[in-house]
């Protein structure tokens, strides 16, 4: 494979109407490209900048066989590539002068690429982000269902909401989102464009929510899942994911999905037996 098979654009628009089919065409893996790369287009739409970000697709025997972008953070996203695909692309961003902070990607992929990375820069490859990716099967409401019902946020829950995602990366770790959450900076966060539900008992207290992307190819990713502490162990997470997850298949939805801390095996084996499925682990690496 040689360099110039990659091709690299800052036009997010260019950028879809070369690669737009390869993304759409395995929604599940390409999850979190898709409602990334969806996002910069409406926000390119609306007038906002994304120079910023750059945009490759690798192409041999005139298809598209992998792509990358750079996220606004100066991380690369990968889709699958092999350990030469890594390495050459690794190899071409360097000639380039770029320097992303780190990868995210399919397991083998991202390490694959840290390797290559490491080896032509002296960067060593630091992991902060290792994930399950599910696929949801036959939705299997759990059993006994919680006391309550579902509730759609409405205008008067945004300050839990806000306060509730800012709890849930206190919990996983996300330490930048959590110093970005605030009233002032929701609009720019990764949770803004999220679509939330409430597990509702029965005397009005809230005591779950879960987060879902709008639908994109067919994709719906529930995200985040989260439930104060006082409230937890009862299945009210369960029940919220239950009803975020059924709404997505109504609305049309042939895919979806969520990721899982593989260190937490409450939250593995709850997704498990309302009927997600495995498909591969995701990590991610920062280059000191």
């Amino acid at each position: 494979m040689r360099p110039d098979d990659w091709h690299l654009t800052e036009d997010v628009e260019d950028f879809l109407a070369q690669a737009g089919d390869f993304l759409r065409s395995r929604p599940a893996l390409h999850n979190t490209l898709l409602t990334d790369i969806e996002r910069l287009r409406t926000r390119a739409a609306n007038g906002h900048s994304t120079e910023s970000t750059l945009f490759g697709r690798l192409e041999s025997e005139g298809k598209v066989r992998a792509i990358f972008y750079r996220t606004p953070r100066d991380r690369l996203t990968l889709t699958p590539l092999s350990t030469e695909q890594a390495g050459t692309l690794a190899a071409h961003l360097v000639g380039l002068g770029h320097s992303p902070s780190g990868v995210i990607a399919d397991h083998d992929t991202a390490t694959a690429f840290a390797e290559a990375w490491r080896q032509h820069t002296g960067a060593a490859p630091v992991p902060f982000w290792r994930a399950h990716l599910y696929h949801l099967g036959a939705l299997t409401p759990p059993q006994p269902r919680p006391e309550g019902r579902g509730r759609v946020e409405g205008k008067q829950d945004h300050e839990r909401v806000v306060r509730w995602c800012r709890e849930f990366c206190a919990n996983v770790g996300e330490s930048v989102s959590i110093d970005a959450i605030d009233a002032g900076s929701w609009a720019d966060t990764r949770f803004a464009d999220k679509h939330f539900t409430f597990w509702e008992t029965p005397d009005g207290t809230l005591v779950s929510m879960a987060g879902s992307t709008s639908m994109v190819a067919g994709m719906v990713r529930v995200d985040p899942v989260f439930t104060p502490a006082p409230f937890r162990s009862r299945g009210y997470a369960g029940a919220v994911t239950v009803e975020v997850s059924r709404a997505a298949l109504t609305a049309g939805a042939t895919d979806v999905v969520l990721f899982a801390d593989p260190t937490n095996p409450t939250s593995n084996a709850l997704y498990q037996r309302i009927g997600y499925v495995h498909v591969t682990d995701f990590t991610g690496y920062e280059f000191s």
